[in-house]
Protein backbone atom coordinates (compact mmCIF):
# COMPACT_ATOMS: atom_id res chain seq x y z
CA UNK A 1 0.00 0.00 0.00
CA UNK A 2 1.16 3.53 -0.81
CA UNK A 3 1.70 6.21 1.81
CA UNK A 4 0.18 9.69 1.51
CA UNK A 5 1.47 12.46 3.76
CA UNK A 6 -1.49 14.31 5.33
CA UNK A 7 -0.58 17.56 7.04
CA UNK A 8 -3.17 18.60 9.61
CA UNK A 9 -4.42 15.03 9.69
CA UNK A 10 -5.39 15.37 13.36
CA UNK A 11 -7.80 18.21 12.58
CA UNK A 12 -11.42 18.24 11.53
CA UNK A 13 -11.13 17.91 7.76
CA UNK A 14 -7.75 16.17 7.80
CA UNK A 15 -8.95 13.33 10.03
CA UNK A 16 -11.89 12.66 7.73
CA UNK A 17 -9.50 12.71 4.77
CA UNK A 18 -7.34 10.10 6.48
CA UNK A 19 -10.36 7.84 6.87
CA UNK A 20 -11.28 8.32 3.19
CA UNK A 21 -7.70 7.61 2.08
CA UNK A 22 -7.59 4.45 4.18
CA UNK A 23 -10.86 3.29 2.60
CA UNK A 24 -9.37 4.00 -0.85
CA UNK A 25 -6.38 1.72 -0.19
CA UNK A 26 -3.75 4.27 0.90
CA UNK A 27 -1.87 4.58 4.21
CA UNK A 28 -2.30 8.14 5.50
CA UNK A 29 0.67 9.47 7.46
CA UNK A 30 -0.54 12.29 9.71
CA UNK A 31 1.88 15.15 10.33
CA UNK A 32 0.42 17.57 12.88
CA UNK A 33 1.68 19.84 15.65
CA UNK A 34 -1.56 19.35 17.67
CA UNK A 35 -2.01 23.08 18.17
CA UNK A 36 -5.60 22.76 16.91
CA UNK A 37 -5.67 19.03 16.14
CA UNK A 38 -6.27 16.06 18.43
CA UNK A 39 -4.17 12.94 18.91
CA UNK A 40 -7.38 10.93 19.41
CA UNK A 41 -8.41 11.81 15.84
CA UNK A 42 -5.49 9.88 14.33
CA UNK A 43 -6.92 6.40 13.76
CA UNK A 44 -6.13 5.31 10.23
CA UNK A 45 -2.34 5.36 9.88
CA UNK A 46 0.94 6.48 11.45
CA UNK A 47 1.23 9.73 13.38
CA UNK A 48 4.21 12.08 13.46
CA UNK A 49 4.01 15.10 15.74
CA UNK A 50 5.86 17.96 14.11
CA UNK A 51 5.62 21.49 12.84
CA UNK A 52 5.82 22.67 9.24
CA UNK A 53 8.18 25.44 10.33
CA UNK A 54 10.70 22.68 11.17
CA UNK A 55 12.16 21.68 7.80
CA UNK A 56 14.28 18.89 9.27
CA UNK A 57 11.17 17.23 10.72
CA UNK A 58 9.45 17.33 7.33
CA UNK A 59 12.49 15.89 5.56
CA UNK A 60 12.56 13.06 8.11
CA UNK A 61 8.95 12.11 7.32
CA UNK A 62 9.67 11.95 3.60
CA UNK A 63 12.77 9.86 4.26
CA UNK A 64 10.95 7.41 6.55
CA UNK A 65 7.71 6.88 4.63
CA UNK A 66 8.49 7.81 0.98
CA UNK A 67 4.96 9.10 0.36
CA UNK A 68 3.66 9.09 -3.20
CA UNK A 69 1.71 12.31 -2.62
CA UNK A 70 0.97 15.09 -0.16
CA UNK A 71 -2.48 16.19 1.01
CA UNK A 72 -2.02 19.55 2.71
CA UNK A 73 -4.64 20.75 5.23
CA UNK A 74 -2.49 22.23 8.01
CA UNK A 75 -3.14 25.96 8.44
CA UNK A 76 -4.35 28.63 10.80
CA UNK A 77 -7.84 29.50 9.58
CA UNK A 78 -9.58 32.08 11.79
CA UNK A 79 -10.46 35.08 9.62
CA UNK A 80 -10.86 37.52 12.50
CA UNK A 81 -7.53 36.55 14.02
CA UNK A 82 -5.84 36.84 10.64
CA UNK A 83 -6.98 40.47 10.43
CA UNK A 84 -5.58 41.35 13.86
CA UNK A 85 -2.45 39.18 13.65
CA UNK A 86 -1.51 38.96 9.96
CA UNK A 87 2.13 38.14 10.63
CA UNK A 88 1.09 34.95 12.42
CA UNK A 89 -0.76 33.79 9.31
CA UNK A 90 1.93 34.68 6.83
CA UNK A 91 4.54 32.99 8.98
CA UNK A 92 2.62 29.82 9.76
CA UNK A 93 0.64 29.27 6.59
CA UNK A 94 3.01 30.52 3.91
CA UNK A 95 6.43 29.75 5.39
CA UNK A 96 5.25 26.37 6.65
CA UNK A 97 3.80 25.51 3.25
CA UNK A 98 6.96 26.63 1.47
CA UNK A 99 8.99 24.29 3.70
CA UNK A 100 6.61 21.45 2.85
CA UNK A 101 6.63 22.13 -0.89
CA UNK A 102 10.41 22.41 -1.01
CA UNK A 103 10.77 19.16 0.95
CA UNK A 104 8.33 17.37 -1.34
CA UNK A 105 10.20 18.55 -4.43
CA UNK A 106 13.54 17.53 -2.93
CA UNK A 107 12.17 14.06 -2.15
CA UNK A 108 10.72 13.63 -5.63
CA UNK A 109 7.16 13.55 -4.28
CA UNK A 110 5.55 15.51 -7.09
CA UNK A 111 1.81 15.03 -6.57
CA UNK A 112 0.22 17.56 -4.24
CA UNK A 113 -3.41 18.12 -3.17
CA UNK A 114 -3.96 21.47 -1.48
CA UNK A 115 -6.85 22.58 0.71
CA UNK A 116 -7.35 26.22 -0.24
CA UNK A 117 -10.37 28.45 0.33
CA UNK A 118 -12.96 30.57 -1.45
CA UNK A 119 -11.70 33.37 0.81
CA UNK A 120 -9.10 33.93 -1.92
CA UNK A 121 -11.95 35.52 -3.92
CA UNK A 122 -12.58 38.17 -1.29
CA UNK A 123 -15.80 40.16 -0.97
CA UNK A 124 -17.82 39.28 -4.09
CA UNK A 125 -21.35 39.43 -2.78
CA UNK A 126 -24.39 37.73 -4.32
CA UNK A 127 -22.57 35.96 -7.15
CA UNK A 128 -21.90 32.28 -7.73
CA UNK A 129 -18.12 32.01 -7.67
CA UNK A 130 -16.32 29.76 -10.12
CA UNK A 131 -12.66 28.92 -10.70
CA UNK A 132 -12.24 31.89 -13.05
CA UNK A 133 -13.56 34.48 -10.61
CA UNK A 134 -11.01 37.16 -9.79
CA UNK A 135 -9.08 36.65 -6.55
CA UNK A 136 -9.11 39.67 -4.25
CA UNK A 137 -8.63 38.36 -0.69
CA UNK A 138 -9.53 40.87 2.02
CA UNK A 139 -7.76 39.25 4.98
CA UNK A 140 -4.44 37.56 5.73
CA UNK A 141 -6.04 34.11 5.83
CA UNK A 142 -7.32 34.32 2.25
CA UNK A 143 -4.17 36.10 1.10
CA UNK A 144 -1.93 33.43 2.62
CA UNK A 145 -3.84 30.69 0.82
CA UNK A 146 -3.62 32.53 -2.48
CA UNK A 147 0.14 32.92 -1.96
CA UNK A 148 0.48 29.15 -1.47
CA UNK A 149 -1.42 28.57 -4.71
CA UNK A 150 1.14 30.81 -6.43
CA UNK A 151 4.03 28.89 -4.86
CA UNK A 152 2.61 25.62 -6.18
CA UNK A 153 2.43 27.04 -9.69
CA UNK A 154 6.05 28.18 -9.48
CA UNK A 155 7.17 24.74 -8.33
CA UNK A 156 5.27 23.16 -11.16
CA UNK A 157 7.34 25.25 -13.56
CA UNK A 158 10.64 24.59 -11.79
CA UNK A 159 10.24 21.00 -10.51
CA UNK A 160 7.24 19.47 -12.28
CA UNK A 161 5.18 19.48 -9.08
CA UNK A 162 1.63 18.70 -10.25
CA UNK A 163 -1.12 19.86 -7.96
CA UNK A 164 -4.87 19.94 -7.42
CA UNK A 165 -6.24 22.94 -5.52
CA UNK A 166 -9.65 22.89 -3.84
CA UNK A 167 -11.45 26.11 -2.86
CA UNK A 168 -14.51 25.94 -0.59
CA UNK A 169 -16.34 27.86 2.12
CA UNK A 170 -18.14 26.22 5.04
CA UNK A 171 -17.61 22.58 5.97
CA UNK A 172 -20.16 20.84 8.18
CA UNK A 173 -21.29 17.44 9.43
CA UNK A 174 -19.24 14.52 10.68
CA UNK A 175 -18.34 10.95 9.89
CA UNK A 176 -21.67 9.03 9.91
CA UNK A 177 -19.94 6.15 11.73
CA UNK A 178 -18.83 8.46 14.52
CA UNK A 179 -15.11 7.67 14.38
CA UNK A 180 -14.07 11.30 13.81
CA UNK A 181 -15.84 14.65 13.86
CA UNK A 182 -15.63 18.39 14.42
CA UNK A 183 -14.15 19.54 17.72
CA UNK A 184 -12.56 22.95 18.12
CA UNK A 185 -11.47 24.82 21.22
CA UNK A 186 -12.57 27.56 21.09
CA UNK A 187 -15.45 26.81 18.72
CA UNK A 188 -16.33 29.40 16.07
CA UNK A 189 -18.44 27.49 13.51
CA UNK A 190 -22.19 28.01 13.28
CA UNK A 191 -23.49 24.44 13.52
CA UNK A 192 -21.46 23.25 16.54
CA UNK A 193 -22.16 26.56 18.30
CA UNK A 194 -25.85 26.01 17.66
CA UNK A 195 -25.71 22.44 18.97
CA UNK A 196 -23.95 23.68 22.09
CA UNK A 197 -26.82 26.13 22.63
CA UNK A 198 -29.40 23.38 22.17
CA UNK A 199 -27.57 21.25 24.74
CA UNK A 200 -27.23 24.08 27.24
CA UNK A 201 -23.45 24.27 26.92
CA UNK A 202 -23.80 27.94 26.03
CA UNK A 203 -26.61 30.36 26.82
CA UNK A 204 -27.68 31.02 23.25
CA UNK A 205 -26.60 31.19 19.62
CA UNK A 206 -26.02 34.77 18.47
CA UNK A 207 -27.40 35.60 15.02
CA UNK A 208 -25.42 38.51 13.63
CA UNK A 209 -27.75 40.59 11.48
CA UNK A 210 -31.38 39.97 10.59
CA UNK A 211 -31.83 42.73 7.99
CA UNK A 212 -29.93 41.29 5.04
CA UNK A 213 -31.55 41.32 1.59
CA UNK A 214 -32.45 37.63 1.74
CA UNK A 215 -35.82 35.87 2.07
CA UNK A 216 -35.55 35.64 5.87
CA UNK A 217 -33.17 38.52 6.57
CA UNK A 218 -30.17 36.39 7.60
CA UNK A 219 -27.06 35.93 5.52
CA UNK A 220 -26.55 32.91 3.26
CA UNK A 221 -23.50 30.66 3.13
CA UNK A 222 -22.54 27.56 1.17
CA UNK A 223 -22.14 24.40 3.26
CA UNK A 224 -20.52 21.14 2.13
CA UNK A 225 -20.63 17.91 4.13
CA UNK A 226 -17.13 17.04 5.31
CA UNK A 227 -17.41 13.52 3.83
CA UNK A 228 -18.34 14.93 0.41
CA UNK A 229 -15.42 17.32 0.71
CA UNK A 230 -12.80 14.68 1.46
CA UNK A 231 -14.21 12.45 -1.27
CA UNK A 232 -13.28 15.26 -3.65
CA UNK A 233 -9.75 15.30 -2.26
CA UNK A 234 -9.34 11.57 -2.88
CA UNK A 235 -10.67 12.08 -6.41
CA UNK A 236 -8.12 14.87 -6.83
CA UNK A 237 -5.34 12.53 -5.77
CA UNK A 238 -6.53 9.91 -8.24
CA UNK A 239 -6.69 12.63 -10.91
CA UNK A 240 -2.97 13.28 -10.39
CA UNK A 241 -2.10 9.60 -10.19
CA UNK A 242 -3.73 9.02 -13.56
CA UNK A 243 -1.18 11.43 -15.05
CA UNK A 244 -3.42 14.44 -15.55
CA UNK A 245 -2.21 17.98 -15.04
CA UNK A 246 -2.63 20.60 -12.35
CA UNK A 247 -6.16 21.90 -11.82
CA UNK A 248 -8.22 24.15 -9.55
CA UNK A 249 -11.67 23.07 -8.38
CA UNK A 250 -14.32 24.93 -6.40
CA UNK A 251 -16.46 22.82 -4.09
CA UNK A 252 -19.95 23.98 -3.17
CA UNK A 253 -23.64 23.55 -3.77
CA UNK A 254 -24.09 26.82 -5.67
CA UNK A 255 -27.14 27.66 -3.54
CA UNK A 256 -26.32 27.91 0.14
CA UNK A 257 -28.46 28.13 3.25
CA UNK A 258 -29.40 31.06 5.46
CA UNK A 259 -28.65 31.14 9.17
CA UNK A 260 -32.37 30.91 9.84
CA UNK A 261 -32.68 27.82 7.63
CA UNK A 262 -29.86 26.16 9.58
CA UNK A 263 -31.61 26.95 12.87
CA UNK A 264 -34.98 25.69 11.65
CA UNK A 265 -33.48 22.43 10.41
CA UNK A 266 -31.68 21.92 13.73
CA UNK A 267 -35.01 22.25 15.55
CA UNK A 268 -36.43 19.54 13.29
CA UNK A 269 -33.46 17.17 13.61
CA UNK A 270 -33.03 17.48 17.38
CA UNK A 271 -36.68 18.08 18.28
CA UNK A 272 -35.46 20.79 20.62
CA UNK A 273 -35.65 24.59 20.60
CA UNK A 274 -32.59 26.63 19.66
CA UNK A 275 -31.95 29.50 22.13
CA UNK A 276 -31.16 32.54 19.99
CA UNK A 277 -30.11 36.12 20.60
CA UNK A 278 -29.77 38.76 17.92
CA UNK A 279 -26.74 40.93 17.36
CA UNK A 280 -25.70 43.60 14.90
CA UNK A 281 -24.09 42.72 11.60
CA UNK A 282 -20.40 41.94 11.85
CA UNK A 283 -18.02 44.07 9.77
CA UNK A 284 -17.11 42.30 6.53
CA UNK A 285 -20.02 39.84 6.52
CA UNK A 286 -21.55 39.55 3.05
CA UNK A 287 -25.19 38.92 2.25
CA UNK A 288 -24.59 35.76 0.23
CA UNK A 289 -21.45 33.77 -0.51
CA UNK A 290 -21.80 30.61 -2.59
CA UNK A 291 -19.47 28.57 -4.76
CA UNK A 292 -20.32 26.55 -7.83
CA UNK A 293 -18.74 23.16 -8.49
CA UNK A 294 -19.60 22.38 -12.11
CA UNK A 295 -15.97 21.70 -12.97
CA UNK A 296 -15.57 19.23 -10.10
CA UNK A 297 -18.76 17.46 -11.12
CA UNK A 298 -17.92 17.20 -14.81
CA UNK A 299 -14.16 16.55 -14.61
CA UNK A 300 -13.73 14.69 -11.31
CA UNK A 301 -17.12 13.03 -11.24
CA UNK A 302 -17.71 14.55 -7.81
CA UNK A 303 -21.14 14.91 -6.24
CA UNK A 304 -22.28 16.61 -3.04
CA UNK A 305 -24.93 14.00 -2.21
CA UNK A 306 -24.69 14.43 1.57
CA UNK A 307 -24.51 18.23 1.51
CA UNK A 308 -28.08 18.91 2.59
CA UNK A 309 -28.92 20.49 5.91
CA UNK A 310 -30.75 17.51 7.35
CA UNK A 311 -27.82 15.14 6.74
CA UNK A 312 -25.14 17.57 7.89
CA UNK A 313 -26.93 18.46 11.12
CA UNK A 314 -27.95 14.86 11.82
CA UNK A 315 -24.34 13.66 11.53
CA UNK A 316 -23.04 16.63 13.54
CA UNK A 317 -25.64 16.01 16.28
CA UNK A 318 -24.66 12.34 16.55
CA UNK A 319 -20.98 13.30 16.86
CA UNK A 320 -21.83 16.11 19.28
CA UNK A 321 -23.12 13.55 21.76
CA UNK A 322 -20.01 11.40 21.48
CA UNK A 323 -18.14 13.79 23.74
CA UNK A 324 -15.51 14.84 21.21
CA UNK A 325 -11.80 14.31 21.84
CA UNK A 326 -9.94 14.34 25.11
CA UNK A 327 -6.26 14.34 24.12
Amino acid sequence: MKHVLVTGGAGYIGSHACKALHAAGFIPVTFDNLVTGWRDAVKFGPFVQGDLLDRAAIDAVFAEYSPVAVMHFAALSQVGESMSEPGKYWRNNVMGSLNLIEAAAAAGCLEFVFSSTCATYGDQDNVVLDENSAQYPINAYGASKRAIEDILRDFQSSHGLRHVIFRYFNVAGADPEGEVGEFHQPETHLIPLMLDAIDGKRAALTVYGTDYDTPDGTCIRDYVHVCDLVDAHVLGLKWLQSGRGSRVFNLGTGDGFSVRQVIDQAKHVTNRPVPVTHGARRPGDCTKLVSGSLRAKTELGWSADRSNLKQMITDAWRWHHSGGYTK
